[in-house]
């Protein structure tokens, strides 16, 4: 399979094939539409993570909190 990417205007429900691809493309084809539309976030949509959702929960509690390196390497 092989793949010719370019940008064409649909006139009346037909996508027109550049000139330059009228000749090279002689068989049956696979047609996959993107509509070109200027860029737009909904984070709602794209079902993304925000980076906040991604950090682990802050340490609150630290007062008096004592760190043993010597224990922590033993887990």
């Amino acid at each position: 399979m092989q793949a010719y990417e370019f940008y064409a205007k649909p006139k009346n429900g037909a996508i027109p094939i550049p000139e330059q691809y009228r000749n090279v493309i002689t068989d049956d084809v696979m047609v996959i539409v993107l509509e070109k539309k200027p860029w737009t976030f909904n984070r709602e949509e794209m079902n993304v993570r925000k980076k906040t959702d991604l950090l682990p929960p802050p340490i609150t509690k630290t007062k008096g909190f004592k760190f043993n390196r010597e224990e922590a390497n033993e887990r």
